[in-house]
């Protein structure tokens, strides 16, 4: 049953932009990149139980690194992309060096620590990064020879990506491995005694996490055809981590329905609410007051309480 409704779902995304307008087409972009990079972060918060406040800094770094790459070294946008995350994947690897030195708080600072020196050398490092004019004129690629400029194409082309990335996160979160990387997060002494590796588990999702944090600074990148130092902020780390939480931790769809939720209300609360990061905390207050586990696990158990009680 889950399997046939996942099909009519994935079957309704696709035919979505022959019915809706250019907004519309646009929003569910922006979800579905939001979603990717939440779904990212939901593998070291929700699985890993690794709380970071710094996951923008892969996002961030990927945008601006395949930016620079086509404006001022003269590479292709898909040379320019392979380029970009394998950087990402390289600092994600120092980043885990230093920050799984600790857990918890000391980690969670630590991973924001870093993030923040990022955004400085964004901000200060003029002559690379423009500085706060940011850089533009950045164009989106032509997978075999397709143009995306349209919102439709970029919508299906942001489509098959999220589809991918859902699909091997879940092969990821599901196998053996994955396992493992929940071992650590509920009894990582017992896994360290069973002969398990726990750092280099917690590691290996790190830049794992790193990479599919890349993959949406591309999306994201290719669809503003602008990057600003602000996509290494605080602000848009904590917009993830409020994503995960709010959806759902350690769920695959969780991530997916809080990133949907954060750009719907960013979009619509902000055209008619002028503080409208206001209702944005009162909004997530209450899921976390209703449903503290999360809207999608919150959901499954009142279904499930219902048709036991019907039952």
């Amino acid at each position: 049953m889950k399997r046939i409704s996942g099909v009519v779902f994935l079957a309704l995304l696709c035919v979505f932009p022959l019915f809706a307008g250019d907004f519309y087409i646009n929003l569910a972009s922006q979800i579905l990149i939001a979603a990717i990079f939440a779904m990212s972060l939901n593998l070291l918060v929700g699985y890993g139980g690794l709380t970071s406040l710094g996951h923008a800094s892969f996002l961030g770094f990927a945008a601006y690194a395949s930016a620079w790459s086509t404006t001022h070294m003269g590479l292709g946008v898909g040379t320019a992309a392979v380029v970009a995350i394998l950087a990402t994947m390289v600092m994600a690897g120092l980043f885990g060096m230093i920050a799984l030195r600790a857990t918890g708080l000391g980690f969670l600072m630590i991973t924001l620590a870093l993030s923040q020196v990022l955004w400085g050398l964004a901000y200060r490092w003029v002559a690379v990064t423009n500085g706060d004019n940011g850089m533009s004129g950045l164009v989106r690629p032509a997978p075999f020879g397709i143009s995306l400029d349209s919102g439709a194409n970029y919508y299906w082309f942001t489509l098959v990506v999220f589809v991918v990335s859902y699909w091997l996160m879940a092969i990821f979160v599901s196998s053996a491995f994955g396992s493992a990387l929940r071992g650590t997060r509920d009894q990582a002494r017992r896994m360290s005694a069973l002969g398990h590796d726990v750092w280099m588990i917690r590691w290996i999702t790190f830049i794992y996490a790193g990479f599919w944090g890349a993959v949406s600074g591309l999306l994201y990148v290719y669809y503003t055809k602008y990057i600003h130092p602000s996509s290494l902020s605080i602000t848009a780390s904590a917009e993830g981590l409020l994503s995960v939480i709010a959806g759902g931790s350690g769920t695959l769809g969780g991530p997916v329905v809080g990133a949907a939720l954060l750009i719907i209300l960013k979009n619509y609360a902000s055209a008619y609410v002028e503080r409208w990061n206001m209702l944005l905390g009162f909004v997530f207050l209450f899921i976390v007051l209703v449903l503290p586990e999360g809207i999608v696990p919150g959901l499954k158990r009142i279904f499930s309480r219902r048709q036991g009680g019907q039952s």
